[in-house]
């Protein structure tokens, strides 16, 4: 079986184990203090926290699938040698799998509040894995350029999240916050490894269709 029938094999799993196998992350949320409780949340905030914990649990789903389609996009290419570009799909891959630690812990916290993921997960899946796609047969610049731009704009969603969040959701506010770090310290590592620039007409239409994404996920 030859590589690329291997890394298209793998790419099926990850979707198929993404949108329809529980999560579990390798360790729990560091900043999530053992005694807490969600007894004071009223039942508009425990809405209000489902909601915005369903919009970041979509972007994680979104994560995975950028991340395995670049990484089979690197496997894919032909700009450079073999060596170059499968050390580019497992540092794509390794920045996955932390992004693993984020589904599984917004996945618990839904189940904790008593909400439910998107329903319409497959085709956010589907989307993100297009533009990854894409975005990896561009070349590596192109590719990480783009994984740098993604994880800026979810760092500040997550900032703006921070600030929505009912003020007694520690449990909430906690992960968001790790979360945020995290997509900070991606986003720092994507830069160093020589991701470009994007153009201001390429980021604005990022913004555009995250934004859709966001508001749909929020109520569906």
């Amino acid at each position: 079986m030859s590589s690329r029938t291997d890394a298209l094999l793998s790419a099926a799993d990850a979707a198929l184990r993404t949108l329809f196998v529980a999560p579990r992350a390798s360790k729990p949320c560091p900043t999530i203090a053992e005694q807490q409780t969600d007894d004071t949340l009223s039942p508009d905030e425990r809405h209000l926290s489902g909601a915005l914990m369903r919009v970041n649990h979509v972007g994680e789903v979104c994560a995975q699938a950028l991340y395995t389609s670049q990484a089979l996009a690197a496997r894919w290419g032909s700009a450079g040698d073999e060596a170059s570009r499968e050390a580019l799909a497992q540092r794509l891959e390794r920045a996955g799998h932390e992004e693993t630690d984020h589904l599984a812990w917004t996945q618990a916290r839904l189940d904790e509040l008593g909400s439910r993921p998107s329903l319409l997960n497959p085709l956010w899946y589907a989307g993100a894995f297009g533009l990854g796609l894409v975005a990896g047969r561009l070349g590596r610049g192109v590719s990480l350029g783009f994984v740098v731009e993604t994880e800026r704009q979810v760092e500040a969603h997550l900032a703006s999240h921070m600030d929505r969040l009912p003020a007694n959701d520690h449990a909430s506010k906690a992960i968001v916050a790790q979360m945020k770090d995290d997509e900070a310290r991606h986003a720092r590592d994507a830069l160093q490894g020589g991701g470009q620039l994007l153009p201001a007409p390429v980021r604005q239409a990022m913004r555009a269709m995250a934004k859709v994404m966001t508001t749909v996920a929020h109520r569906i």
